[in-house]
């Protein structure tokens, strides 16, 4: 029955925005050929709420600023959130696929720049939308409410609490229990893992501004080179890991964006350093953040800076870890088990990506959440890179990209299941 009312997920129907009947891969290939930056997902959510709408849930929009609210009442019984996210990444898409993205972005700096779907947060709404056809359509076989979240900014970190601080859990149904899930590169497509508890780690955000005293490249003894002095920073960095930490307590810290400089012969008077910061204890944040602080600082005074000159560290937001309440992920993995088979059910290690998932348990302990890993991966691809052949790229590479029917078939499957689970007469 339950593979059944999936495949009627699958069968046309009408999304208004695209003005032309749609099954759920056409979806997907729009919404991956036209991806919007963090709190810009205008035509995302737009998409998002007609297909609600279509499905029989009553709607609202531009909850926390484009974040969409569908909830579905079918009688007395316990209230589900399901969220998926709906930004996309400054990165410029080199999949070569027909349906690739040229979208152009604003960043935050007011500059535009090219934007992909190179997490997949486009098979994260493609499944929503086939999950909320399938609940309304099997309406006789649970009871409770229902309440979907398409989810702005997961990628800037501030998506899900904006929309708690406007009133998620106060203007709509308080959730009992709350389901997102996450593709994946590791594992092939058709087939699921979820976490027992630990899922993804905490994750920082810092911005590092490296002052200097710029000059003439031929006279350097006349100047406090930043370039210099960053490149010292980021190789200082690297004990915090090797050296200060428990080698039983995971951390990461990965300086992705380093710019600075103009000219060939110009020293320049400021290098800006963008970084990431991963671990799963809150003690451990803590102290990797003070770490990189004391280094830059170190650093600088090492090489003569001046006071007026020191390193500024700010941290620009810092999500918590993800952990699955362990009773309803041992539920949701024992459903599908069940529904897809044990072979389809992968165990993985946690992951030190990061997510704000988190945010809708931590608003309220009492709810219980769950994530899951999805695989994306062409399952030809993954067994050539099992087998030493080219490897995949993972998220938030430009050559990302999903193997979408598969995917997406199996997410809805999986999702429809873990729901039915929860609202079960």
């Amino acid at each position: 029955m339950l593979r059944t009312l999936f495949a009627a997920t699958l069968l046309a129907t009408t999304a208004p925005v695209l003005a032309a009947p749609v099954d759920l891969v056409t979806l997907y290939k729009d919404l991956h050929a036209h991806p919007e930056l963090a709190f810009q997902e205008i035509r995302s959510a737009a998409l998002m709420a007609a297909e609600a709408r279509a499905a029989g849930f009553a709607v609202t929009e531009a909850v926390g600023k484009t974040g969409v609210v569908a909830v579905l009442v079918n009688g007395s019984g316990p209230t589900l959130l399901i969220r998926a996210d709906m930004d996309g990444l400054p990165v410029k898409e080199e999949t070569g696929l027909p349906y690739a993205s040229t979208a152009m972005g604003k960043a935050a700096d007011g500059s535009l720049t090219p934007v992909m779907h190179a997490c997949g947060h486009d098979i994260h709404m493609s499944v929503w939308v086939g999950v909320a056809r399938a609940m309304a359509t099997a309406k006789s076989r649970w009871q409770g409410t229902l309440v979907m979240v398409a989810q702005p900014a997961e990628e800037a970190g501030g998506g899900a609490k904006a929309m708690l601080a406007d009133g998620l859990y106060t203007r709509f149904p308080k959730p009992q229990f709350a389901l997102a899930l996450h593709d994946d590169s590791r594992i092939p497509a058709g087939t699921v893992s979820v976490p027992a508890t630990a899922a993804l780690a905490a994750g920082a955000m810092v911005d590092m501004n490296v002052p200097g005293i710029g000059g003439h490249g031929a006279y350097p003894a006349t100047t406090k080179d930043p370039v210099m002095l960053a490149a010292r920073i980021i190789n200082g960095l690297q004990p915090l890991i090797s050296r200060e930490n428990d080698p039983f307590q995971p951390g990461v810290i990965t300086v992705g964006s380093i710019h600075g400089g103009t000219k060939h012969n110009i020293i320049s008077d400021m290098v800006k350093l963008q970084l990431t910061v991963r671990s799963y204890d809150v003690a451990q944040q803590q102290r990797l953040l003070a770490g990189i602080a004391r280094v830059a600082r170190g650093e600088a005074l090492a090489a003569g800076f001046p006071d007026e000159k020191m390193p500024v560290v700010t941290v620009i937001h810092d999500v918590p870890a993800t952990r699955n309440t362990p009773a309803l992920a041992a539920r949701v993995t024992e459903t599908l088990t069940r529904t897809l088979g044990a072979e389809r059910v992968i165990s993985l290690d946690p992951s030190m990506a990061s997510e704000d998932f988190s945010e809708y348990g931590l608003a309220d302990p009492s709810i219980q959440t769950t994530i899951f890993w999805l695989g994306g991966v062409q399952k030809a691809k993954w067994e050539a890179a099992r087998s030493g052949g080219p490897a995949i790229p993972s998220l938030h590479n430009s050559g990302w990209a999903p193997d979408p029917a598969p995917t997406i078939a199996t997410g809805v499957e999986a999702m429809t299941a873990a729901a039915m689970m929860v609202l079960a007469k």
